[in-house]
């Protein structure tokens, strides 16, 4: 293919990825409500008072924080869709027999990303805590619905995507764009990358959800030289 015509394959795929996140973010709109009252249950728990609300300070606040809420859900909703047309848009540099992991890829990489999320909502809670209550009892936490609910889709974004983190490493093994012996080499660089990767990418940087991200992207750097000796990479 020419660069046009991978410039117009990106196209067609983007413009497809585009399609099915505004159609799955219609669908959470409709359900934000329900939404809404699950990431709250986390900040009830977190704070130890079943009463306590979220609030809002501005009249659009309330409409735009539901729009958030589709937007991130959309995403996550069509995960199936994108994760599928980025692997149709790099397996024409592929040979037959490393076009068979199409499916494994994309399966693997929603388990992963699902897992990533429900790491992140058990880290939430400890998070949560270490934030509001880190300024002491003189500082009475008030959150923005808007902030709170940002707060809690970035981090099931961020644990979904460092979760991919083994899927990036075993397509890199079967492109031999890396080799298990190097990957065995790099294993004290890795550890200084990951955590510091974790500590940046972690939107509420407290150390729960550090740790959280960090141990599990190194079990998945093992998992992945593992993977790569079977594979013979």
């Amino acid at each position: 293919m020419t660069v046009v015509e991978h410039l117009a394959e990106l196209r067609r795929r983007i413009v497809i990825c585009a399609i099915a996140v505004t159609l799955a973010a219609i669908v959470c709109f409709f359900l934000s409500k329900e939404i809404i009252s699950f990431f709250v249950h986390y900040y009830k728990s977190a704070t130890h008072d079943q009463k306590k609300k979220l609030i809002f300070t501005g009249p659009l606040d309330a409409f735009l924080t539901r729009l958030k809420i589709a937007t991130y859900g959309g995403i996550v909703l069509a995960l199936p869709v994108w994760l599928h047309q980025l692997w149709r848009f790099v397996t024409p540099g592929l040979n037959p027999k490393e076009k068979r992991y199409a499916i494994p890829f994309v399966l693997s990489s929603i388990v992963l990303f699902g897992l990533g999320g429900y790491v992140a909502l058990l880290t939430l809670p400890a998070a949560l805590g270490f934030l509001l209550n880190i300024g002491g009892s003189q500082l009475q936490p008030l959150l923005t619905a808007d902030r709170y609910l940002s707060l809690v889709a970035l981090m099931i974004v961020a644990f979904g995507i460092s979760f991919e983190f083994p899927v990036v490493l075993v397509f890199l093994l079967l492109a031999r764009v890396l080799t298990t012996a190097r990957l065995r080499s790099w294993r004290r660089a890795a550890i200084v990358i990951i955590v510091t990767f974790a500590a940046v990418i972690t939107p509420s940087q407290d150390p729960y959800s550090l740790f959280a991200m960090a141990i599990p992207m190194y079990i998945f750097y093992e998992l992945s030289i593992l993977i790569g000796r079977l594979l013979k990479r």
